[in-house]
């Protein structure tokens, strides 16, 4: 399971082994060890942000949870639905192990997945999604090193001195698998284009973008780097349509629709951010609601370009009140 991996342009080469470590026998390969790294920085990033965003971290938890969980299965479902071969059994369809998961079904299960998680835990949606979207650039940006040390994801053949060489490569070439544009030949012995590489990097950069409330920038980069892509799922063979690219591309248009309309719409008014109401005091204001019905919370809002200090700050005051409020309430029930 070991790859010699060579960038003939900067004289460098590598010897990969998929395999990170074993336990009791079952392989862990250095794909799945990137996805959980990325996973557990994107959970970092989201914990230390969520009050900025107006959510509670412990329902936030539950969110994940199922967007991770139910992702990874639109993953696989995308993957299979679109993929140029027939699976015989359900347990090939189960055998993710044995490769393919599809990012773009990802980010549909996840999103709707966890945007009913949302509804069902209290977490306030549209802000969820864009703590998510962050924490996604994240992962996808570490994940996608994991198709380094498998040498899969790459391009069509390429000068550039950062072009990649592997037997892995060359083989995967010389299949009948290998998806390219119309008019463009293959060389399996010719270095190619790292792509996963590209998309890594786009991802980060995306990420420093919409730190900076620069939107959309990750889909505009997905459609191109798919172009270069040889493995890609084709939605129109004869064409060349890759499914990839016809997602991305309807993702920006959508995309920027949406913010023309929500730029016009809210202009001139400031982004305000209403603070998050803790796990402790929505379980409160549930008892309270059975015996006072008509109770209405009065929630307090934050400018959203405030500091996470006064975040943090304005957030714990806020439940404090409300706790003791709540609790006041209940005493005079019983």
């Amino acid at each position: 399971m070991t790859n010699l991996v060579q960038f003939p342009g900067l004289g460098l080469s590598f010897e990969l082994d998929r395999v990170a470590f074993s336990i009791g026998g079952a392989d862990i390969y250095w794909y799945g060890v990137c996805i959980a790294f990325g996973l557990c920085l994107a959970l970092v990033f989201a914990f230390r942000r969520c009050t900025e965003f107006g959510i509670d971290a412990d329902a936030m938890v539950d969110v994940i949870l199922v967007g991770v969980v139910l992702g990874i299965a639109s993953a696989r479902l995308y993957y299979v639905a679109m993929a140029p071969y027939n699976y015989d059994t359900i347990w090939d369809v189960l055998a993710v192990r044995d490769g393919g998961l599809a990012i773009y079904g990802g980010i549909i299960g996840a999103f709707v997945f966890g945007g009913l998680a949302c509804k069902w835990r209290g977490v306030p949606v549209l802000p969820m999604f864009d703590l998510a979207g962050m924490g996604f650039l994240i992962g996808q940006g570490c994940g996608r090193w994991g198709n380094f040390f498998n040498q899969e994801a790459f391009g069509c053949n390429t000068t550039l001195p950062w072009g990649m060489f592997s037997e892995a490569t060359e083989e995967y070439l010389m299949g009948s698998t290998v998806t390219v544009p119309k008019g463009v030949t293959i060389d399996p012995t010719m270095p190619v284009h790292p792509t996963f590489l590209y998309e890594s990097i786009w991802c980060f950069v995306g990420l420093a973008l919409l730190t900076a409330h620069t939107a959309y920038r990750r889909q505009r980069q997905m459609c191109i780097r798919d172009r270069l892509r040889t493995d890609s799922l084709l939605l129109v063979p004869s064409l060349g349509l890759r499914a990839s690219q016809l997602v991305a591309a309807a993702a920006v248009v959508g995309g920027v629709a949406l913010e023309i309309f929500l730029t016009r719409k809210y202009k001139g008014k400031p982004l305000m951010v209403t603070l998050a109401l803790t796990a402790e005091n929505r379980t409160l204001l549930a008892k309270v609601h059975k015996a006072q019905p008509e109770l209405v919370l009065e929630r307090e809002e934050l400018v959203a370009s405030s500091p996470r200090k006064l975040f943090i700050e304005r957030t714990n005051a806020y439940n404090e009140r409300v706790k003791q409020m709540l609790k006041e309430k209940l005493a005079e029930k019983n």
